[in-house]
């Protein structure tokens, strides 16, 4: 019996410390800045988007956030939701190739928005919500570039662009654009979000929340390790029917 037991001891450890360390991970992952929806169709028209910032210090609160918006292929009619705490600065920059639009030509596009005043304390993350008036049609995809500094002055760059499939260390938000009357996510989806967000008054329980309760991927690997745990658990079951066999034929 003291066998059976150091093997269902052992098996249970092996299990409990493969679901932390990718449970762990599944935290880790969940910490990018990304931007909500996923996705939205090219061309589209009067939509919000949302940047979500993550805390993922333990000692320090974030303090600022820059969002760098593409001007080769530019967002037009930008206007940023007035954000609790937080001052908005929009920097817009003239653009190499006006746009023709139905309502004359642009000649300029907002390049950066930058948030200042407010605090993201640590396990929380709080939504930037920002609305267009038009997202451009010849691009499959909007990488957005974001600074995030933080109250011990430590600036992470959320700039890095995947190339060969894998996501880089500090991925910069990206949005999908695919074909027009394809995607009904960024419509609906962004609808919801604005909706909510105008009748919270952008208040805490819709912009402020603990970072892991948003990221899918996050989910599956936290699904992973339940599956690990599951597995190392068969293992000791395993492990004792062999101690318990071995045990009958030295009887």
């Amino acid at each position: 019996m003291s066998a059976h037991r150091t093997a269902l001891r052992r098996a249970g450890t092996v299990a409990a410390l493969a679901t932390a360390g990718v449970l762990a991970a599944a935290g880790v992952a969940s910490a990018h800045v990304t931007v909500h929806p996923e996705s939205y169709a090219k061309g589209a028209t009067d939509g919000v988007i949302t940047f979500r910032v993550p805390n993922e210090e333990d000692k320090a609160s974030t303090t600022k956030v820059q969002v760098y918006l593409p001007t080769d292929h530019p967002v037009l009619g930008v206007l940023v939701s007035p954000q609790d705490g937080w001052t908005a600065k929009v920097t817009s920059t003239k653009l190499k190739t006006p746009i023709k639009t139905d309502d004359g030509t642009i000649t300029d596009a907002v390049s950066e928005i930058t948030w200042t005043g407010g605090k993201i304390g640590a396990g929380h993350y709080e939504d930037f919500n920002v609305a267009f008036g038009q997202l451009p049609d010849d691009t499959d995809q909007l990488a957005f570039k974001a600074l995030q500094t933080y109250s011990d002055g430590n600036v992470v760059r959320w700039i890095e662009e995947s190339t060969g499939g894998e996501e880089p260390e500090n991925p910069a938000p990206v949005l999908k654009l695919t074909a027009k009357g394809a995607d009904a996510e960024g419509s609906s989806t962004s609808a919801a979000s604005a909706t909510a967000s105008k009748s919270s008054g952008g208040s805490a329980d819709t912009s402020k929340s603990t970072a892991s309760d948003s990221d899918s991927t996050a989910r599956g690997l936290g699904i992973a390790g339940l599956i690990v745990g599951v597995l190392g658990l068969a293992a000791g079951a395993f492990a004792v029917v062999r101690s318990r066999s071995a045990g009958s034929r030295a009887e």
